[in-house]
């Protein structure tokens, strides 16, 4: 499958400023797409680059500000430098002169605490070279991964760049297919996509997209048209699909239309699957049912889009909801990876999107504040399936065995 921002490594570069994080991107690239200067804090705020590294192939790299940069506004560059580190795959830490104190010892706590690898990169070492004592300190600290470099002279760039292969997790690269544990060779999926005020202009969405490719890439036969022409289509034709899968808003239209014995499930699930916390999902859906008067709920769309007036996350759910529970609840809508604007504590439970537009580790750490506090989490397309009561049918292509659990 052809990867997209959201399937890229997403490397950050972090470290204090006039360090070199930019010129090391300079180097790494071989071309000059971040801007070098001798004044310090020159980098203002992080900048995503999609670029192609030698051995590696098409990466992002985020280029940070410095961490110790000094007032307010210095304050508030760190603390996007602080929130970077919850989208990225990998971390490289810059540092020169042999300094390694707070900041330093401040990023890789950061780090560790969300799981990230980390390459730990001394520079201009051509200026002045990393001393044994502060490897052999690093070292005893559990930091294996240490190169000396120069982002002047290049030096052990081909050292670096195999670190950076080596470091980057392997499920970044290694994708599973969508659909592949479903699909067998021949076989017809039927797509739902309906082309109605959310869907953009003369192109299909990216799930669809996504789809479409997993499903040629399996060998496998696809036909897509809107909601309104499935049922001709079963009339007119012998076809009898293996799997269906539907935009989330016309479930019940479908699940009417499609035959008990075909598979259904929808493109909002099957990327719950793919690259979200399914079995989380799995066991925090159900938690719908539990909602009590005044209890809040936070939906977590993973992009930011055109608002419509009957739009899926802020409009539909939030209906859906409040008539299936006859509770008075109270909805948040956060767009993209801003910060929440209330504790996470303060919600009953959290509905995520698909997560199409961003990385599987960018959603487990959106995910992961409400994951620790024991908060139930949910997906889109799962949540819409359980409030209108065909639930254990769609998520039955992506459970073991079709074992289908009774939580209605």
């Amino acid at each position: 499958m052809k990867r997209g921002k959201e399937n890229k490594p997403h490397i950050g570069i972090f470290g204090k400023r006039n360090v070199g994080k930019s010129a090391i991107i300079n180097s790494l690239t071989g071309q000059d797409i971040a801007i070098v200067s001798d004044y310090a804090g020159t980098t203002t705020d992080p900048v995503k680059k999609s670029i192609e590294i030698p051995q590696i192939g098409p990466c992002v790299l985020i280029d940070t500000a410095g961490i110790d940069d000094e007032g307010i506004l210095g304050a508030a560059r760190v603390k996007k430098t602080e929130q970077i580190v919850k989208q990225v795959d990998l971390a490289i830490l810059v540092m020169t002169q042999n300094q390694f104190d707070q900041f330093e010892i401040q990023l890789l706590e950061i780090f560790s605490q969300h799981e990230i690898p980390v390459i730990i990169v001394h520079n201009k070492e051509d200026v002045e070279v990393l001393s044994d004592q502060l490897r052999k300190n690093l070292i005893d600290r559990g930091y294996a991964t240490i190169i000396g470099y120069s982002a002047i002279t290049h030096k052990n760039k081909s050292s670096f760049i195999q670190a950076l292969k080596k470091s980057i997790p392997e499920n970044v690269y290694i994708k599973p297919s969508l659909l592949g544990g479903i699909l067998s060779y021949g076989d017809i999926v039927l797509l739902i996509t309906p082309i109605d005020i959310e869907a953009p202009e003369g192109r299909i969405i990216l799930p669809q997209v996504q789809a479409i490719r997993d499903i040629l890439d399996n060998d496998c036969v696809a036909i897509v048209l809107k909601e309104r022409e499935v049922d001709v289509f079963l009339q007119k034709t012998a076809i009898q699909p293996k799997l269906v899968i539907t935009d989330s808003q016309v479930f019940t239209k479908a699940d009417a239309s499609i035959p008990k014995d075909v598979m259904l499930t929808s493109f909002s699930i099957m990327l719950a699957h793919y690259k979200g916390d399914f079995a989380a999902y799995l066991e925090g859906t159900p938690s719908i049912s539990t909602l009590q008067n005044n209890d809040r709920v936070l939906l977590l769309e993973s992009c930011t889009h055109h608002v419509s007036c009957d739009d899926i996350g802020r409009v539909k759910i939030p209906r859906w909801m409040s008539q299936f529970t006859g509770k008075k609840l109270h909805f948040d809508v956060v767009a993209g990876l801003n910060d929440l604007s209330r504790a996470i504590e303060d919600y009953a439970l959290v509905v995520q999107c698909g997560g199409c537009m961003v990385t599987q580790k960018q959603l487990h750490n959106r995910l992961k504040s409400a994951t620790d506090k024991k908060i139930p989490i949910t997906n889109y397309g799962m949540a819409i399936a359980y409030l209108q009561g065909i639930y254990n049918r769609a998520i039955g292509p992506f459970v073991k065995n079709n074992a289908h659990i009774d939580y209605l």
